[in-house]
């Protein structure tokens, strides 16, 4: 694991999205198309909104989400909507996007379909990942149904997720799909995040998810 310190958010946000765009860029020069995994929440919004305007071939570029929670792409706790206010807008606008949220009733239904889309765009070529002060990165929840499953290498692609205090059922991308990509970057802002991170490097991945990420991973860190 690298950690880099910034003095300031704004930095972090800038020198990240210039990262981002920089393995992508290098991924399309090399004649083949490119993926970009991104995290939910608004704690990468402001790394969205410099890597929209970027300057890359962005319709080669495939970008959907480590997980999804099961609501309309409208409802106010999408992470889809906040994607498209903040990321698939200006230069980025042409990038293809795959909708983690199919429509199905359940997430469980949506798996198979989902697999067969994402499965050309493996292994992803930037996966940038967030954590959770419970140490959770994804919707691979402590506690989680179902986690020891999605957080064995062997995991399928995508699983439907049910936690408590996850409000609605979710889904998403394992470890055998995450763990497997060509850069990995964890965004984290604040004391609690760090001290989190922290604890995290000492505990098993079953305890804290974000831990079976860390090894590859570039940690992008300010207070």
């Amino acid at each position: 694991m690298e950690l880099k310190e910034y003095p300031d958010r704004e930095m972090l946000a800038l020198s990240l999205a210039d990262k981002l765009a920089s393995q992508l860029a290098q991924q399309l020069r090399s004649g083949g198309d490119a993926s970009l995994c991104v995290p939910g929440g608004t704690t990468p919004t402001p790394v969205f909104e410099t890597l929209s305007g970027t300057d890359i071939e962005w319709e080669r570029v495939t970008v959907f989400l480590g997980d999804e929670r099961w609501v309309d792409g409208d409802h106010k706790r999408s992470n889809s909507r906040l994607l498209r206010r903040h990321l698939l807008k200006d230069r980025a606008a042409g990038a293809r996007y795959i909708d983690l949220f199919t429509g199905d009733a359940q997430p469980d239904d949506a798996t198979a379909d989902l697999g067969q889309a994402l499965t050309p765009h493996l292994p992803i070529t930037v996966a940038l990942l967030g954590m959770g002060n419970d140490m959770h990165t994804a919707s691979l929840f402590p506690g989680a149904d179902g986690l020891a499953q999605a957080l064995a290498k062997d995991s399928p692609m995508l699983m439907p997720i049910r936690a408590e205090g996850a409000e609605e059922p979710r889904i998403t991308l394992t470890r055998s799909v995450l763990s497997n990509a060509m850069h990995t970057h964890v965004l984290i802002m604040g004391p609690e995040k760090r001290e989190a991170l922290e604890r995290a490097q000492k505990l098993d991945p079953i305890e804290a998810p974000i831990r079976a990420f860390l090894d590859n991973a570039t940690v992008h860190w300010a207070e």
